[in-house]
């Protein structure tokens, strides 16, 4: 692994995402002592986390709670009972991890408010960094599709098989979805953002559609760096090459903000990936250097694929090393896009 530690400083890097992705780089960020900030996202509405916000109406906890996890500093016993998840048998609390559970009575405890309620959980965990919900409402994911119709609801949005032209997010309480000055501030103060590896259009894009999280991203001095997938999602993001992945982004903000872009160049064996047990996984992410290249990115392109399981997955420490390494480096060349 890289020395982090140059100059004795702690790179600050704010990583922004959902869904699995997020805690594999966190995990490895954790390990080179970074100064981490995690930017959650809040609009997850499937699972625990679903039933819950719609129950009690608190920000979905699930995505949060394995954040939590990857940055603890506790014995692995708090964590294995924080990530506990009950059996179908249990009627009542069938499906409900214990961590969803106790973020949404920390909420409840401190009048709803998720942003404190975090805070003081990542205290009893010794959570090594700042775990940061994009809002402090819940969020609703709105899609529009490539035939002009529109729908609500992370889930009803991926389970409808269109294209998806854009996306944007409302707030269940009606008010305008805005994120706190905190995590304005990380982004405005990092040395680098990074987002992903997670689904583009339901685990990232919910985080950069709330305005001022969107604004921050595209006026911070920070290098942006976009982990892209190695596979392509059934319901977001199907025949779409790594290019793709990065027009999408940029067209939902309005420029080319994106300033790096870390593409895995390995072949994934065939009829090696089990599409019964990863059934929205499609196929390769296609390579396009050129239009890439086209939109004002450099590209970091190697191998930076792991198989286990049956699965596909990114390669924590490879990803890390380049993280680390670009952190490390100076970034005055990223302000040519503000000139």
């Amino acid at each position: 692994m890289i020395n982090l530690n140059r100059n004795n400083q702690r790179p600050k890097i704010v990583v922004i995402g959902g869904g699995t992705g997020l805690p594999v780089v966190l995990r490895g960020l954790h390990k080179q002592n970074a100064d981490i900030t995690a930017v959650v996202t809040v609009a997850d509405d499937g699972g625990s986390s679903g039933v819950i916000r719609d129950y009690i109406n608190v920000v979905p906890p699930g995505d949060i709670r394995n954040v939590l996890v990857a940055l603890a500093d506790v014995p692995e016993i708090y964590e294995d009972i924080f990530q506990y998840r009950f059996n179908s048998q249990d009627q009542f609390f069938s499906g409900h991890a214990i961590g969803n559970l106790i973020i949404a009575a920390l909420s409840e405890m401190n009048g709803d408010d998720i942003f404190l309620a975090v805070q003081k959980l990542s205290q009893l965990m010794r959570v090594d960094g700042k775990v940061y919900p994009a809002a402090s409402v819940p969020l609703v994911l709105n899609a529009e599709f490539s035939d002009g119709t529109q729908l609500a609801g992370e889930a009803e949005i991926t389970a409808a098989g269109k294209n998806i032209e854009k996306v944007w997010v409302t707030s269940t309480n009606g008010t305008k979805p805005e994120a706190r000055q905190e995590v304005i501030d990380a982004i405005l103060e990092a040395d680098q953002i990074v987002l992903g590896p997670g689904s583009l259009f339901t685990s990232i894009l919910p985080n950069l559609m709330i305005e001022n999280v969107g604004q921050a991203v595209c006026q911070t001095q920070a290098e942006v760096v976009y982990i892209c997938n190695i596979m392509t999602q059934k319901g977001e993001t199907e025949k779409f090459t790594d290019a793709d992945h990065v027009r999408v982004l940029n067209r939902h903000l309005h420029e080319n903000f994106v300033d790096t872009v870390l593409v895995n160049t390995e072949p994934v064996p065939q009829d090696y990936l089990n599409h019964q047990k990863y059934n929205e996984i499609l196929d390769q992410v296609k390579y396009d250097f050129n239009g890439l290249r086209e939109q004002n990115c450099r590209v970091i392109s190697d191998n930076f694929l792991e198989l286990r399981n049956q699965g596909v997955f990114h390669n924590e420490n490879k990803v890390v090393d380049e993280l680390i390494r670009l952190a490390g480096r100076p970034n005055s060349w990223v302000a040519d896009r503000f000139n």
